[in-house]
């Protein structure tokens, strides 16, 4: 076997090999990951941290998958980078995904998506840092939902903005919730000094 065939993933060491890597290997908390969140499974077999303040993006999916997958109208999601994340127990345990288990998040090639009802915010702007910002393929939800959020018929930013989602309404909550976050990492900086 060559060099290069022994790191394939079918190999024995290579099957193991993505437990060493992001979003998996541990990191030194404290010094290269500040703590900002901690969560769970349920369970609590399996727990990890985060250190972004807020997600990259966080949103409502009502594609059939996730109904399915969640057995629920809808799934809420929020994503991160996988070097954001810092398992502290029963990460080794970890499984791809089975249908019939609970999911705790799904990994892409760089990115996470986690589900927020699994972290343990201590107060309610930790809470709203994670506030849903879109739904998406809401053409196949099982229910309205007229909260204002835009709404697109696939993937946000990649598809057609549907029913109540005028595109300078898109542009005004956006403009609302970077100045919300702004202000709210103003207040953890200056409260962190103290």
């Amino acid at each position: 076997m060559s060099k290069n065939q022994s790191n394939d993933s079918t190999s024995t060491d290579g099957i193991h090999q993505w437990k060493k890597n992001a979003p998996y290997k541990i990191h030194d908390t404290g010094k290269d990951f500040k703590v900002r969140y901690e969560a769970s499974c349920h369970c609590g077999k399996v727990t990890y941290q985060l250190s972004r303040e807020a997600p990259l993006d966080s949103k409502l999916c009502h594609c059939t998958t996730c109904q399915t997958q969640h057995a629920a109208p809808f799934q809420w999601a929020a994503i991160f980078h996988k070097d954001d994340i810092n398992f502290t127990k029963g990460h080794h345990d970890l499984e791809w995904y089975d249908p019939t288990d609970n999911p705790i998040m799904d990994e892409g090639r760089n990115m996470i998506l986690l589900f927020p009802t699994l972290v343990h915010f201590k107060n309610e702007q930790e809470k709203k840092n994670f506030k849903p910002r879109c739904h998406m393929f809401y053409g196949q939800r099982v229910m309205d939902i007229p909260d204002g959020l835009p709404k697109w018929s696939g993937l946000n930013n990649s598809s057609d903005l549907i029913e109540d989602s005028p595109p300078e309404k898109v542009v005004e909550l956006e403009r609302q919730r970077v100045k919300e976050q702004d202000e709210a990492s103003k207040k953890d900086k200056e409260e962190s000094k103290k």
